[in-house]
């Protein structure tokens, strides 16, 4: 997102405390002088006030995005989603920002009974930390949108593939392949089915959201038109990386306790604005082996 701003002509603010991000993404971003990195914790009210003075839009990317290992330290997705939320929507707020535009997921439909799931559709009991944080923190956006006037956009993303990919299946699968090609072991029977969506699509789904007038709170989902099953992915990657392993099955319909065995989207609001995927699922998960291949 940094990069595209930038390239878009806008001057940039980031702030990362880099927990889980990589310093090495904004490399090229740190030869603009349009951009400024402040290397800092969003938990410290201070530091989201200070770095929001004088901006127009604030992007609220910041999120411990485990949701695996969720039950193991069940205050870091509190603190990290929620409070962390709370401090940059008081940020906006004290400095006047006017738009806010929001990482939220589709983890917050929990196993839905409606597919493909709409942005209306009723939310079920939650089954992961990570999506429940989600839902409080797009709970005090819109409390601060209809409060305060701050226009907001959540956003509730498929997982996303592609290039600076650092988490999840394709990464997992990927490492153990380097690791031992013969041999590929799966978390759950391999029958989930997910949708997934090419980065750079994500990005200009957001962007031509915010230009668009609407309601003080706007909710959009993201991803494709379809969904595959875990094991077409390890198909397509298998053949990208051209091995044959032997394939181990965990066992269950889930890899993890919060893990949703079946996720598709309704993504019609964001088509009705225009937008449109350029890569179907297979062609991102091959652009990601091909990403975490190349020399580095």
């Amino acid at each position: 997102m940094v990069d595209r701003l930038l390239r878009d002509g806008h001057t940039v603010i980031g702030i990362d405390n880099f927990s889980t991000g990589v310093e090495s993404f904004v490399t090229a971003a740190l030869r603009s002088e349009r951009f400024t990195l402040v290397r800092d914790d969003l938990l410290d009210p201070a530091v989201a006030l200070a770095a929001a003075k004088d901006v127009d839009a604030i992007f609220h990317f910041a999120a411990n995005a485990d949701v695996r290992h969720g039950t193991e330290h069940p205050l870091r997705d509190l603190e990290q989603n929620v409070l962390v939320t709370m401090n940059v929507l008081e940020a906006a707020r004290r400095n006047g920002v006017p738009r806010l535009a929001f990482s939220s997921t589709g983890s917050v439909y929990g196993e839905s009974p409606v597919i493909p799931t709409p942005e209306n559709a009723p939310f079920p009991v939650q089954t992961s930390l990570y999506g429940a944080s989600k839902v409080a923190a797009e709970g005090f956006i819109q409390a601060y949108a209809e409060g305060f006037g701050i226009r907001c956009f959540i956003f509730r993303f498929v997982s996303l593939l592609g290039e600076r990919y650092t988490h999840g299946h394709v990464v997992d699968f990927y490492a153990q392949l380097v690791e031992h090609p013969e041999h590929l072991h799966v978390l759950g029977d391999g029958r989930q089915r997910k949708s997934y969506l090419y980065i750079a699509d994500c990005i200009d789904a957001v962007l031509t959201a915010i230009e668009h007038d609407g309601p003080v709170v706007q909710i959009y989902n993201l991803g494709t038109d379809a969904y595959c099953e875990v094991n077409d992915s390890i198909g397509w990657i298998c053949a990208a990386m051209n091995v044959q392993p032997e394939i181990t099955y965990a066992g269950g319909s889930r890899g993890w306790i919060g893990d949703n065995p079946f996720i598709f989207l309704d993504c019609s609001a964001i088509r009705g604005l225009g937008w449109r995927p350029t890569l179907t699922i297979r062609e991102a998960v091959e652009r990601t082996v091909a990403y975490l291949s190349a020399p580095r």
